[in-house]
């Protein structure tokens, strides 16, 4: 492993043009390689708007296959400016079944493994389970890290972020950095003080993910309104507050609510050092753990 790694994120706003959203896209990806980053995480669903927030059958006509002009173009970027890059396309899979998947392209190597969205919400403005098929958990498709030049990435999408199941696993398989791409906001009508307390947990929680696995996290997370153009809601602001942080969960660049490019060089051997003085996981009982497999512990 080598000592030290420097990572970055791009934190932006998306459009129903392709087009658009992915020059934006491009123009983060673009900023942070000629910064040093060497490897660059993008938002969950950075190439469209967020679609979700109705249900509407035409919008399957924005999906895609593993190898179709989004994830070309992520390719053809990682391979000219020679960095490892995380995106996020809508998946069509196969007729009727579609995915909200993160691909992995490795420099010259092009798309080196994916990774579909295991925990699907649907809540209002949120109706993923219209449009996203669960990722299968057989077939080493599930909770798995992907190797590639700069180490073994646990990469997980958005609703991932809120199951400490998953992380785990993602390390118990060896992730050297936990990685999400997000897609969250507020509903507009919601008090200031309730809106603290969302983005308060959002930002809690994948913290305490690097404290209980010894490891650092990369999250990218969208800005700006987007519109339900059902106008059932009034939309969704996403509130963005991107940030890495390291294996004690320390924030080492945080973003506001406009678009912004987060960079930092990690301490690769933190990991390492964290967790010889904190050894969670040589610690965990996991004789007495069987029951985490059951829905509920009903008396």
């Amino acid at each position: 492993m080598q000592e030290t790694l420097k990572v970055g994120l791009v934190q932006q706003a998306a459009w129903p043009d392709k087009a658009r959203s992915l020059a934006a896209s491009e123009a983060g990806i673009r900023d942070l390689a000629a910064r040093g980053a060497e490897l660059v995480l993008l938002q969950e669903l950075h190439a469209t708007h967020y679609f979700c927030q109705y249900e509407d059958a035409e919008l399957f006509d924005l999906a895609e296959p593993l190898d179709g002009p989004t994830a070309t173009r992520l390719a053809e970027l990682a391979r000219e400016l020679d960095i490892v890059l995380v995106g996020s396309i809508f998946e069509r899979r196969a007729a009727g079944v579609y995915h909200n998947t993160a691909v992995v392209m490795d420099r010259a190597r092009g798309r080196v493994g994916h990774y579909r969205k295991m925990h699907i919400p649907d809540d209002p403005g949120f109706y993923e389970k219209f449009y996203f098929t669960p990722g299968d958990a057989d077939a080493g498709q599930g909770f798995e890290p992907i190797d590639t030049s700069v180490g073994r990435l646990g990469v997980l999408v958005c609703w991932d972020q809120w199951y400490p199941e998953a992380a785990r696993l993602m390390a118990l398989a060896g992730a050297e950095l936990l990685l999400y791409p997000t897609a969250i906001g507020w509903h507009p009508p919601d008090d200031l003080p309730e809106k603290g307390r969302q983005k308060d947990a959002w930002t809690l929680i994948q913290r305490a993910h690097g404290v209980a696995n010894g490891l650092p996290v990369l999250v990218a997370n969208r800005v700006g309104h987007e519109a339900d153009h059902s106008e059932v809601t009034p939309g969704i602001d996403f509130w963005g507050g991107s940030f890495i942080c390291g294996p004690q969960g320390e924030l080492l660049a945080h973003a506001g609510d406009e678009p912004e490019n987060l960079l930092v060089e990690l301490d690769m051997r933190g990991s390492e050092n964290v967790r010889r003085m904190w050894p969670y996981l040589r610690d965990r009982r996991i004789d007495a753990y069987g029951d985490l497999t059951r829905r509920y512990r009903d008396r």
